[in-house]
């Protein structure tokens, strides 16, 4: 993985937490599967908190189409669910390696815990955050701040949670997000939030910790 952060791992309940900076998405992506590729049944789970560079990745059901305007970022097609989507510098992206059948529990409510844990955080910093029916990710008065996507192989996961911190939004108006058309997005910065991305990067991974290993 090429980038400016340094993998700064430590184990934390339940899972190896490794903080990576800014790094390349495909190298990433790559890693993530090749990680889970060679999982055995004891291999600690892990969650890598990161930042990419500007990049449209496009899930396995995803149609072109859904990028509505010309623009200079790649696309990159991937094996995760879900359309279209956006990441950039100052969006905290948390990859979550979990062996589901350790956990006990399934692909569905391992979202749920997920989008809980970012409605968690927003609680904690004094913004109401929400689930909306059919469209996995976590919404601010109807605008999406936080996405979700993830990939089973074996039991286990990839992919994960995208929380807009404090970024450049102008890409998403290049596309219908996560399929949807004229879908607002927001951020915790708009929203009055002075948390920096180090801090929040920190704050997710507690919250995602405490919802998906909530006995450990």
């Amino acid at each position: 993985m090429n980038g400016s952060g340094q993998d700064s791992g430590f184990r934390g309940q339940g899972a190896v937490v490794r903080s990576l900076g800014q790094v390349d998405y495909e190298p990433t992506w790559r890693a993530m599967q090749a990680f889970t590729a060679q999982r055995v049944a004891d291999t600690p789970d892990e969650l890598w908190l990161l930042e990419h560079p500007s990049v449209y990745t496009l899930g396995q059901a995803g149609r072109r189409e859904h990028l509505i305007a010309a623009t200079d970022i790649p696309v990159v097609p991937i094996d995760r669910g879900g359309q279209i989507t956006y990441h950039g510098p100052g969006q905290v992206v948390a990859y979550v390696l979990v062996d589901l059948r350790r956990c006990g529990y399934g692909i569905r409510e391992l979202v749920a815990r997920m989008e809980q844990a970012a409605i968690d955080l927003l609680a904690g910093q004094g913004v109401t955050a929400e689930r909306l029916a059919g469209a996995p990710g976590v919404y601010v008065d109807g605008a999406k701040i936080a996405a979700l996507g993830l990939r089973v192989k074996h039991g286990c996961t990839y992919h994960g949670l995208a929380l807009n911190v404090d970024m450049d939004l102008a890409p998403f108006a290049a596309i219908n997000p996560c399929g949807y058309p004229g879908l607002r997005v927001t951020q915790c910065r708009d929203l009055g939030l002075t948390l920096s991305v180090q801090q929040v990067e920190e704050v997710l991974a507690q919250a995602l910790l405490d919802a998906i290993y909530p006995a450990a």
